[in-house]
């Protein structure tokens, strides 16, 4: 059940991440962004949050892909956390804002050399005509880079989340879960519970 006396959400949005993390059997770091393009269309998809704080919530992606060309015309996202063990899930809402340079850099030295090549060789979200053309373009950035570092692809970088709200939900008996939703005032956050 969520502590409506917090000042302010990351405090238990990091207690129910530490319990996905020790308990949820799949990846406790996935999570569902979804956005709309120019004609009002949503998509969602799963990636992975690389890092949170007080700031946002993180993920990295193909800036070229559907999601970065939504984003480009409405930064506005909804990033949701659904783990089933705990029966508990978390919804948040804020524009996607490019990380830094820096940062990008910084995580992108961090990722597997296979995962590095990948991300020259894959054009996210475009058409492919087959495996082949994907492997074709993985052979030929291997060769590029041999041995060298690879460095981060233009195209590529991460993206923070600052909510703007941030609901925390729980499973309860007879379908009467508890809500509680945390709204961004220009003097901390507003919180109210929903009926379910």
């Amino acid at each position: 059940m969520p502590n409506t006396n917090l000042d302010e959400p990351f405090t238990l949005f990091q207690k129910w991440y530490s319990e996905a993390e020790a308990k949820e059997i799949d990846v406790p770091s996935a999570m569902s962004v979804s956005t709309v393009d120019p004609r009002g269309r949503p998509s969602s998809r799963m990636v992975l949050l690389k890092q949170f704080d007080s700031d946002g919530f993180v993920f990295y992606t193909n800036l070229e892909s559907r999601k970065g060309g939504d984003i480009v015309e409405n930064a506005y996202v909804s990033l949701l956390f659904h783990w089933k063990s705990l029966k508990k899930q978390i919804r948040i809402e804020g524009p996607a804002v490019l990380v830094e340079d820096a940062v990008a850099d910084a995580y992108f030295a961090t990722r597997d050399r296979g995962s590095q090549i990948g991300a020259w060789a894959s054009k996210q979200s475009h058409p492919m005509e087959g495996r082949h053309d994907l492997e074709k373009q993985i052979a030929i950035h291997t060769a590029k880079f041999g041995i060298s570092t690879i460095p981060r692809p233009p195209f590529w970088s991460g993206y923070r989340v600052p909510p703007d709200q941030i609901e925390f939900w729980s499973d309860g008996t007879f379908r009467l879960h508890e809500r509680t939703v945390y709204t961004r005032q220009s003097d901390g956050w507003r919180t109210e519970r929903l009926f379910p």
